[in-house]
C-alpha cells in the first residue's frame, strides 16, 4: 500500500465537523447561561475567545456566581485543565517521525478534549498522518463553532431556552456525551481499569463531599493511576 499523505488544513476542517456540530449548541447554552449570570453578551463571547475551556467555563460561572473568590476559582479551573498538558506530547508521540512543533503555540491553544481525541483516533487508526496544518484545521473548526455559538446564545438573551426546558436540560449533557463517544473510539482494554478508578473517585467525592471535590479527585487519582499503570507496562 502507498504511504498515507500528510493531512492538511482542509482535512483537519473536515475532521472538525462532528465536533463543531456538538460544540455549537453547547456553546449557545453557555452564552445563555452567561447572560443569566449577569455577563453582557460581549463579556460572554470574550470569555469563550480567551479561555475556550468548554465545561470549565460553565464551572467558572457557578463558582463566580456562588461567591467563590477569584483565587479559588482560578486554582480550581487550573486543576481541572491540567490534563491538557499531556495532550500535545501524546499526539507527538503517536505521530512519530511526522511530529513537528514549529507552530505549536498556535494549534496548541485550540487543543481540547474533543480535538485531541479525534486527532489521536485518526492517527492511531492510520487514517491520517500528523501535520501542523491538520491540527490548525481541526482546532480552528472547533474553536469557530464554540465562539460563534457563544455569541449567538449570548445575544439571543437569557430567556432564549425558557420555552424549551427539555432542550436546555439535554444541552448540559451534550459535551460529556461528545467526549465519551470520541473516547470510546480509541479506548483499549488496558485503559479500562484507569478510567474505572477515576469514575469511582469522582462519584464518591461528589456524593460525600461536593461536585468540585469529586471532579478534582477524579482527575488527580485517575492521572496517578494512569502513570502507575504506564510504568508497570513499561517495565
Amino acid at each position: 500500500m502507498p504511504p498515507i499523505p500528510r493531512a492538511g488544513f482542509r482535512t483537519g476542517l473536515a475532521s472538525a465537523i462532528p465536533i463543531a456540530l456538538g460544540y455549537f449548541p453547547i456553546a449557545f447554552s453557555f452564552g445563555v447561561a452567561a447572560t443569566r449570570a449577569g455577563l453582557t453578551p460581549i463579556e460572554a463571547t470574550f470569555l469563550s475567545l480567551v479561555i475556550y475551556a468548554g465545561a470549565s467555563q460553565f464551572l467558572a460561572l457557578v463558582l463566580l456566581t456562588s461567591g467563590a473568590s477569584l483565587v479559588i476559582s482560578a486554582l480550581t479551573l487550573m486543576a481541572m485543565n491540567l490534563r491538557h498538558l499531556v495532550y500535545g506530547p501524546s499526539l507527538l508521540k503517536q505521530a512519530g517521525d511526522d511530529a513537528s512543533t514549529k507552530t505549536v503555540v498556535g494549534w496548541g491553544f485550540w487543543l481540547t478534549d474533543e480535538t485531541f481525541a479525534a486527532a489521536l483516533g485518526g492517527l492511531a487508526r492510520g487514517r491520517v498522518r500528523f501535520s501542523e496544518p491538520y491540527m490548525f484545521g481541526i482546532g480552528f473548526g472547533a474553536y469557530a463553532a464554540w465562539v460563534s455559538g457563544t455569541a449567538v446564545g449570548a445575544f439571543a438573551g437569557n430567556a432564549a431556552l425558557d420555552a424549551y426546558p427539555a432542550v436546555s436540560a439535554g444541552l448540559g449533557f451534550m459535551l460529556a456525551a461528545l467526549f465519551l463517544s470520541l473516547l470510546l473510539s480509541i479506548l483499549t482494554r488496558a485503559q479500562v481499569p484507569v478510567i474505572g478508578v477515576a469514575v469511582v473517585v469522582t462519584i464518591l467525592g461528589t456524593v460525600f463531599v461536593s461536585g468540585t471535590t469529586g471532579i478534582l479527585g477524579g482527575i488527580l487519582i485517575g492521572s496517578l493511576a494512569g502513570v502507575i499503570r504506564g510504568q508497570k507496562n513499561g517495565g
